[in-house]
């Protein structure tokens, strides 16, 4: 057992027949890191630095006990995915009140998956945002390349880190004040709406984020944005991650996040956007986060919504990278 992870409290068995669930597909491997996996699934349980009421820590097991509602056969690509191979490592062990050790566990925890299985793709179910700073941390001092990164939110998350802490409101200028990433390197698309103060807009221009909007977005199209974000990309960053915060929803679409808001991005843009970015092989890891189960509705609308988006990406990457 690898010391910096736990075993969920969900279990599983891979189980190979015609009619695969998801739940029968996911490798569940928390002794070994499989080094030969094609894509490495970790759970982050961490939601304490929410500085909304939060129980975001709750979303790795939900997703997981999700599963047996999809299967890996997509109707609208008529493919089955199935011989992709995806190990689930477990669960990063939180500290109970420290929020910077359970930033340094994920660290860790993120920096022994680059080490044991390097050629992987990573995915990292949350948890709230503020776990996005220390995986890139891991990233960028594993691999000491220059990281570009593709934000999917409602929110700058540029709050000052001297007044608000190592929060979900400031992982990115987390990154960008150490000097992790630049400012020209991360693309914030789905802004929208009246949720983001003029200061944090001025420290995005001060930073030179670049700040796409949903009705930008809605303009060009999921494809044709993405071709024109990753070229841009591709002339200056070695590997891409994406960060997926849910509350990039409307609320109509995603009632479980601790900051809903109208006026967000439908569901089906989303997997749109997220199919895309499946296509690119600078694209190396990526996570979900900002998803309250327990505000979720009976029918677990939003959990379902985060389990089809992930299975967009495996469905995209399947196709494209090979």
């Amino acid at each position: 057992m690898i010391e910096l992870f736990v075993a969920p409290s969900t279990s599983w068995n891979r189980n190979v027949h015609e009619d695969m669930k998801v739940k029968d597909w996911i490798e569940p491997s928390y002794g070994e890191l499989g080094a030969d996996a094609d894509v490495v699934l970790m759970g982050i349980p961490l939601s304490r630095s929410s500085i909304s009421a939060s129980a975001a820590s709750e979303y790795p097991d939900f997703f997981r006990k999700a599963w047996h509602w999809f299967t890996t056969y997509s109707i609208d690509e008529n493919i089955d995915f199935r011989e992709m191979r995806v190990v689930d490592v477990g669960d990063v062990k939180m500290h109970g009140t420290n929020i910077l050790q359970c930033h340094e566990n994920i660290e860790q925890a993120m920096t022994e998956v680059l080490t044991g299985s390097p050629n992987s793709f990573y995915v990292q179910i949350g948890g709230d945002h503020s776990i996005t700073a220390p995986i890139i941390r891991a990233f960028k001092n594993h691999t000491n390349k220059r990281i570009g990164i593709i934000q999917f939110d409602t929110h700058l998350d540029l709050r000052a880190t001297d007044s608000d802490g190592p929060t979900n409101g400031t992982p990115i200028r987390q990154l960008l004040d150490a000097g992790i990433v630049r400012g020209e390197d991360v693309y914030n698309i789905g802004l929208h709406g009246f949720y983001n103060a003029p200061s944090l807009i001025r420290a995005a221009d001060d930073y030179g984020l670049n700040r796409i909007t949903l009705k930008a977005f809605r303009q060009k199209g999921a494809e044709t944005l993405m071709q024109e974000v990753m070229a841009e990309l591709a002339e200056k960053v070695d590997i891409v991650y994406v960060t997926v915060d849910m509350d990039v929803l409307d609320i109509a679409y995603a009632p479980g996040v601790p900051a809903s808001t109208p006026g967000g991005m439908r569901t089906d843009e989303l997997f749109d956007l997220l199919f895309e970015v499946g296509k690119y092989e600078l694209v190396r890891g990526m996570d979900f986060v900002c998803l309250d189960p327990h505000r979720d509705t009976r029918e677990q609308q939003t959990v379902k919504a985060g389990v089809y988006a992930f299975l967009q990406v495996m469905l995209s990457r399947y196709m494209h990278v090979k």
